[in-house]
Order: C-alpha cells, then structure tokens, then sequence
C-alpha cells in the first residue's frame, strides 16, 4: 500500500470514528439519563450515573401501562405488515407478469402517484371517511390506513423483484394443472423471502413509530399505542425527563430487538430487487 492510500484509509478511519461519536452521544445521554435521578441528571448530564437504580424503569412501566400499550402496537404493525404483504405481493407479480398490457401500466402509474403524496394532506378527508365507516376509535381503522399508505412502495418493490425469478418455474406448474392463484402462493411466493423480508422490516419500522395516525384515529386511552402513552408524558408547562427518557427506551426496545433479528435481510432484498425491473 502506498503512502497516499494509507493516509487516505486514515482519513476514512478518522471521519468515521468522528461519525460514529456524533451517533452514540444522544444514545449514551439517553441511556445514562434513565439511572439517574432528576437532580442528579440536571446536575451533571453527560456524566455516568452513581448508582444504576432500575426504579425509574419500574415507575415508566406502570405509568404507561406498557403491556396494554405494547399490545395494541404490536396489534397494529403485525396486522398492517401481513396487509401489506399479501396485497402487495399479489399486486407487484400481477403488474410484472401482466407487464405489457396498458391496464397494468395504468395501474403502475397510479399507484406510483400514491407516493407522491404525503398523508397529512388529505388527514381531513380521511377523518371524515373514518368517522362514515364506523372506525373511528378501532384499532383495524388505523391497520387499514397503514395498509394504503405504504402499498405504493411495497408494489414497487415487489414488482421489481419478480423479474429476478424464472417464469419457466411458473409455467413448468402451469403445465402440471396448477393455477395462477396456486402458482403464485406455491412457487413464488417462497422465492421472494429476501423481498418479504425487507419489506417486513422496513414497514414495522415505519408503522411502529407512526404517531400521527393513532393520535388522530385512537383517542381512547384503552386503545393508545406506545408513542402515545409517551406523549402523555410530556406536559403543557413541565416534562419530567428522568421518566420521559426511561418511557422511550421501553418503546424503542422491542424494535431494535426485531431490527437486529431481521437486518441481515435488508441488503440482500434491496439488492435483488434492484437488479431487474
């Protein structure tokens, strides 16, 4: 190795140690916050706690009567990701397949549109529609809005990562008797677990930090979620920090647990689907 490459990998060594300190500073403030108290975390911030004292974990826990609140958010993101799933894995391999009609370039472009848009600019029309439909206050109202909301992506990426698979294996069942309905549940479907993958991880992501959608549509606390059993926290004139902090760790848990399970799956199915399409 030259002496020009070595200084380069220095300076990359450098600048992302650099980075990886900005990241972990609000994590090791968050983290040390939670065993403090509330004068000591005033008193000395960045500082590492006395005494680690779970009691603020305990305190966090029934104060946002997490297993009721964790409950309902798993509810949620389970139900909305296996929405989306299904329907957009039905959909991406119907627009892919049927690729050469103009119906499904139509229906392409349509529902590409759908990303254009962000849900807060139609919030009203849809407070009106659930409120028509009875869904207000339940949690399948928020599901269902879940489920829309993140089905152009998810078209998109499946739609991209059926190219990747031989249409002589559908053909091959098609020949055997097999329908189209049946080919596609039996034979590709279990070939895009990378693309399920992915898209699983990155929508329960999503869906598990979505805060708007429940705070509009849930307005019953037996039916809060996570995000909003900590914003209870937060109030008009003071904030308790020590148990706001505690209350974003147990949120935030369950989720980087889930992540670090899944996130082998991410670049794997982000790649697949981007070699075609």
């Amino acid at each position: 190795m030259t002496k020009n490459n070595r200084i380069k990998l220095l300076m990359i060594y450098f600048f992302m140690t650099l980075l990886l300190i900005l990241v972990m500073i609000p994590i090791y403030y968050l983290i040390v916050t939670t065993f403090k108290t509330s004068a000591e975390a005033s008193a000395a911030p960045m500082a590492l706690p006395t005494s680690f004292d779970l009691s603020g974990y305990i305190t966090a826990f029934k104060a946002m009567q997490y297993p009721r609140a964790f409950k309902n958010t798993l509810i949620i993101t389970a139900g909305s990701v296996l929405g989306i799933i299904v329907t957009s894995g039905m959909l991406g391999y119907v627009l892919n397949r049927k690729s050469d009609y103009k119906i499904s370039k139509l229906t392409f472009t349509v529902i590409l549109a759908g990303m254009l848009f962000p849900t807060q600019m139609s919030i009203l029309g849809l407070y009106k529609l659930m409120r028509s439909l009875g869904l207000m206050n339940k949690l399948i109202g928020v599901i269902l809005l879940d489920i829309a909301g993140n089905i152009p992506y998810a078209t998109f990426m499946f739609r991209s990562f059926v190219s990747t698979i031989p249409k002589e294996l559908e053909d091959a069942a098609h020949i055997d008797g097999a329908g189209t309905f049946l080919t596609y549940w039996k034979i590709t479907f279990p070939l895009m677990k990378p693309i399920v993958a992915t898209i699983a991880i990155l929508d329960a992501l999503t869906i598990w930090n979505d805060f708007l959608g429940p705070l509009y549509f849930l307005q019953r606390r037996e039916n809060d979620v996570l995000l909003q059993e900590i914003y209870r926290n937060v109030g008009q004139f003071s904030t308790d920090w020590t148990s706001l902090f505690q209350m974003l760790v147990l949120g935030a848990l369950p989720l980087l647990l889930f992540y670090l399970f899944m996130q082998r799956f991410i670049i794997g199915g982000v790649m697949s689907g981007s070699v075609k399409g």
